[in-house]
């Protein structure tokens, strides 16, 4: 099914600068992080940001800075004006949105509505779809910062996209003229794929954040500047190589360098040692699992892994 057969306009070819008309008449609810920078993103490539809603000072200030000139007005009164509506709100709240704008009969038929949410598909849209709106899950594979920067980074940024198949083409074409790359999600596993995302992005955070905290407490002035070329590397060597990248203390079996990081952390950290044990052992699971690691060797490291741990 093409674009004509929906009613909606061609996107054309989002790499040629003569074909960029103002196609599509552009809403945003919810201008948190995200959705601003999606605005602008579809306005570079010719379509037009007409409303926007946002409740917090901070996000209408986020608003006024990446959507200058966009009026700022309620959710029914953006969904009225546009084409295409992005829904970026936080997960949680989505369901209820929907919900709500469904049933007042903000929705339209043939209207394409867009959520940014990594945990959902489009189920979380059926209400709307139901009195004929046309859904798309666009979920960028980034942080954002709220800033123009955020525009920028969307240059071949992921997005894992779902939709009903007769409408890929089309939600697949919006990604790429945001600049970014569709990564096709099929709804059943959205769950799974933002699990995935989240344990590596935000756990990563928190991991890089306590190693920083410990060699604050070595002494480190700038532990930022320590840690940074080797967690860039190791990064590098992960996503090149996955557990092929693995190395150090627990990956070589070195139990007693491992029992002296325990009693270090239990010292000065006390409240990262359970952290520090649940990694290395993940870690000595992997390693063992690849062969690089010995049984033996796993069984001793394991073993000071427990010392005192309920002690």
């Amino acid at each position: 099914m093409s674009a004509d057969d929906l009613g909606l306009p061609e996107l054309g070819d989002p790499g040629d600068p003569g074909n960029r008309p103002a196609r599509l008449a552009v809403g945003v609810v919810g201008t948190g992080r995200v959705g601003p920078a999606l605005g602008a993103a579809l306005q570079l490539a010719g379509h037009r940001v007409v409303a926007a809603s946002g409740v917090s000072a901070a996000s209408r200030r986020r608003a006024e800075n990446l959507l200058p000139g966009v009026r700022l007005v309620t959710p029914p009164q953006v969904m009225a004006a546009s084409d295409l509506v992005l829904l970026t709100v936080p997960d949680d709240v989505l369901p209820e949105l929907v919900a709500g704008l469904a049933a007042t009969g903000a929705v339209r038929p043939g209207q394409l509505l867009a959520h940014t949410s990594g945990a959902h598909g489009v189920a979380v849209l059926e209400p709307a779809t139901r009195v004929g709106a046309l859904p798309l899950a666009l979920h960028p594979a980034m942080t954002f910062t709220g800033t123009s920067v955020d525009v920028a980074r969307l240059s071949s940024c992921p997005f894992g996209v779902t939709s009903p198949e007769e409408l890929r083409p089309v939600a697949e074409a919006l990604v790429v003229e945001m600049g970014g790359e569709p990564e096709w999600v099929p709804e059943e596993m959205r769950p799974l794929y933002h699990t995935a995302l989240a344990h590596g992005s935000n756990h990563l955070v928190t991991l890089v954040a306590q190693a920083m905290e410990i060699l604050t407490d070595a002494g480190v002035a700038e532990p930022g500047r320590m840690l940074g070329p080797l967690l860039g590397a190791a990064l590098d060597n992960a996503l090149r190589s996955g557990d092929a990248a693995l190395t150090g203390p627990v990956a070589r079996g070195d139990a007693g360098t491992v029992r002296k990081h325990v009693q270090q952390l239990r010292r000065t950290s006390p409240q990262l040692l359970d952290s520090y044990r649940a990694m290395a052992r993940a870690t000595a699971d992997r390693a063992l699992a690849n062969g690089m690691l010995k049984a033996e060797a796993a069984e001793a490291l394991l073993d000071v892994l427990a010392e005192g741990e309920h002690g």
